[in-house]
């Protein structure tokens, strides 16, 4: 099975943040772990998220973690801000959150490696970082919580896998592989946990595509690029990293006169993406429960506001071997048979929010109401 390496760009910016910033301070991750503490009322709480182009994080990440701290606590305040896909400014918001005072930043890094120059500013403030979502790849990080990646990766590339046996489809046939994000350490553990499942196969990767910023139209252009290359009868199966991609990729191959779509992964249950399975143009997704995650991380950043140890279960090694405590969340694979146990039973969506007019006759065929 052909790999592609690739290498997460660490963004200029990171030198020049960090010039000068380093002192004897202790790091926020020993203030954290120190035990007792007291209260996290009236902290500033800084959330800073990767991009504009992922769904869930303006529709399910940003609301249900501001929502956590206010119901903890009231005299708190979230300072939120969005990269929009670009490490530089992430690492400009992050630094004007500190200035602000912040006792704790939560941090979704767009890029795994040039945060870790945020992590060491931080440290330099004896302010705490918890990782959000994706790793960064830093020893002073206070606390991580995601996923279990390599997991999400296993469920999406055994669905289709298990999906295309059962259509009966050659066992030499071609399939597509869009990988997520080259700077998303996410991205390469999900990568990872889906190669080991395809490279068991004798199935024939046609291509394989590191996505630049999870960019959905990035993906489109180059599914079309390979589509015209190979031929869209040539393609039987699609692993596409998230369902953003997936979209890209669907739009690709529909434009290409794609009547009977090939099995389609997906990622993070969004309604575009539920959608798209009911009406049978993506197969499955994976959903990962936002509201523990968020509300989690919520719980940490205030354990840390107050002093306090991070309540963590476990622990990950980052990419250059240092351990952090870690909370690791069990990912599900969703496909039309479960959206109604999973997705709307937990409350992510609704029926109505779901079911369009169009989609009637498939929410009442799988007991979505």
């Amino acid at each position: 099975m052909k790999k592609v390496v690739t290498r997460a760009a660490i963004a200029a910016a990171s030198i020049a943040l960090l010039a000068g910033s380093l002192t004897a301070c202790s790091n926020g991750s020993q203030a954290s772990s120190s035990g007792g503490g007291g209260s996290a009322t009236n902290a500033k709480i800084g959330l800073l998220l990767p991009d504009s182009v992922t769904a869930r994080f303006a529709s399910a990440d940003r609301p249900l973690f501001t929502d956590r701290i206010k119901e903890k606590c009231p005299d708190c305040s979230v300072l939120y801000q969005n990269a929009g896909g670009d490490a530089s400014k992430q690492q400009q918001q992050a630094q004007a959150m500190l200035t602000q005072g912040v006792k704790v930043l939560v941090l979704d890094a767009f890029d795994g490696e040039a945060a870790a120059s945020i992590v060491s500013l931080a440290k330099s403030k004896n302010v705490p970082v918890i990782s959000y979502d994706r790793l960064i790849n830093s020893g002073d990080v206070s606390a991580y919580i995601s996923f279990d990646n390599n997991k999400v990766g296993e469920l999406q590339a055994t669905a289709l896998v298990d999906r295309m046996k059962d259509l009966g489809i050659a066992d030499d046939a071609g399939v597509l592989e869009v990988n997520g994000s080259p700077t998303d350490n996410n991205a390469s553990q999900f990568k990872a946990g889906a190669q080991s499942v395809l490279s068991t196969t004798s199935y024939d990767v046609l291509g394989e595509y590191d996505t630049p910023g999870w960019d959905p139209a990035k993906a489109q252009s180059w599914a079309a690029g390979q589509i015209s290359k190979v031929g869209v009868d040539n393609i039987k199966g699609i692993y596409a990293a998230n369902d953003d991609t997936a979209g890209g990729v669907i739009s690709a191959m529909q434009a290409a006169g794609a009547t009977d779509l090939p099995p389609i992964t997906g990622q993070d249950a969004t309604l575009a993406g539920l959608q798209r399975i009911l009406a049978g143009k993506q197969y499955m997704t994976v959903y990962k429960a936002f509201k523990p995650e968020a509300e989690g991380a919520a719980d940490l950043a205030l354990e840390l506001a107050a002093g306090k140890k991070a309540s963590t279960t476990s622990t990950v090694k980052t990419a250059s071997g240092k351990t952090v405590p870690s909370v690791i969340l069990t990912p599900v694979a969703v496909t039309a048979d479960n959206i109604k146990d999973t997705v709307v039973k937990d409350g992510l969506f609704t029926a109505k929010d779901i079911c369009t007019t169009q989609l009637a006759d498939a929410c009442t065929k799988y007991g979505i109401k």
